[in-house]
């Protein structure tokens, strides 16, 4: 009897933030999960990366593959229940046109004012958010700092000093998960041993260093959720807001993958001293074509339909990369550093 022995492949994840876009990252995540040769052996979260970090290693370590699966689903289940009470709906003419934007919600035109002219501190005095309650019922952080079943990071920004805080897997809690997603404008700054957080994407959307410096696989794959170019010159208001958004979250993206470009072509060239940087395969899998399309009210949407939809498009777009790339994983990057974008110098 001839028994098979599955290569194994070991690969480092970095998740980008994107609020309600996250549900993009739980369909890739799902679909890399059944790849049995992919041992995921680092991840590094972001904001909404950071929830599916997170989330997706406790069911890991509770449960194996199918633990993290189910894990994810059930949290972004509980985000959209978190959602039913929200005034922040659709309008019937959005919904009649399938149409996933907040844009002509009074309530969400009211709240996306009154978010730039008011405080959290004043809207919100009693720092209340729901979504840390649903984050502890979902992750057992005591199991989660216990595991040694994969590294695990996620990046804050310090509001004092501007400089990225990358928290170790053996640091995680709620709050430093929280502090992660803290977008300044919505919600007061997580306050963790002294000092004040906002979100990480500011800084690193994901930090990419700690896993090149900590594990030792040879590919990266980020998932990347806020497009990186657009063909049309945003004119009115909220696309010239969204846009900036979109450049500052991923500046800090782009300006790593310049040094991880950088460091692979002084690899290969023999001059880095410390062996633990060395070449990296590196992999991209985006929703651009689909992502792009949405506004930026649509990061507010909970609505479970839509959950379900960026799911299945995670999910499948996840498919056809590794389809079209999967046997390249242990072997070569599919990320062209030739672009524009990524070369580390022009």
């Amino acid at each position: 009897m001839t028994t098979t022995t599955i290569k194994r492949k070991k690969i480092d994840l970095g998740l980008q933030g994107g609020g309600a876009h996250g549900a993009f990252t739980w369909g890739v995540l799902h679909r890399l999960l059944q790849e049995q040769d992919l041992d995921i052996v680092g991840i590094s979260g972001t904001s909404a990366g950071a929830m599916n970090a997170v989330v997706l290693a406790d069911g890991l370590a509770k449960d194996g593959r199918e633990g993290a699966i189910a894990a994810l689903a059930h949290f972004w289940r509980g985000v959209s229940n978190l959602g039913l009470l929200s005034p922040f709906k659709r309008t019937p003419w959005d919904v009649l046109f399938g149409r996933w934007s907040l844009d002509s919600s009074p309530y969400y035109a009211l709240f996306d004012m009154m978010s730039h002219l008011v405080s959290p501190y004043d809207i919100n005095p009693l720092n209340i958010n729901p979504l840390r309650n649903l984050l502890e019922d979902a992750v057992d952080f005591e199991r989660l700092r216990s595991s040694r079943q994969l590294k695990l990071f996620v990046t804050a920004t310090n509001v004092r000093s501007g400089a990225a805080r990358v928290f170790e897997r053996n640091e995680l809690t709620a709050d430093t998960v929280m502090a992660s997603a803290c977008l300044p404008y919505l919600f007061q700054a997580v306050e963790i041993d002294g000092e004040a957080y906002w979100d990480g994407g500011y800084t690193g959307n994901p930090s990419l260093f700690p896993l090149i410096h900590d594990t030792r696989a040879d590919d990266l794959l980020i998932v990347q959720v806020n497009p990186l170019q657009r063909d049309e010159v945003p004119e009115d208001t909220r696309a010239i807001l969204n846009r900036i958004n979109e450049i500052t979250f991923n500046s800090s993206l782009i300006k790593e993958l310049r040094g991880v470009a950088l460091l692979g072509r002084l690899a290969r060239r023999n001059e880095v001293l410390d062996e633990r940087y060395r070449e990296l395969n590196v992999h991209l899998i985006h929703g651009e074509s689909c992502l792009e399309r949405m506004s930026a009210s649509s990061k507010m949407n909970t609505e479970w339909a839509f959950f379900e939809l960026l799911h299945d498009i995670g999910f499948d777009v996840a498919n056809s990369w590794l389809a079209e790339n999967g046997e390249h994983i242990g072997q070569k990057s599919t990320l062209d550093f030739g672009d524009a974008l990524f070369r580390w110098t022009d």
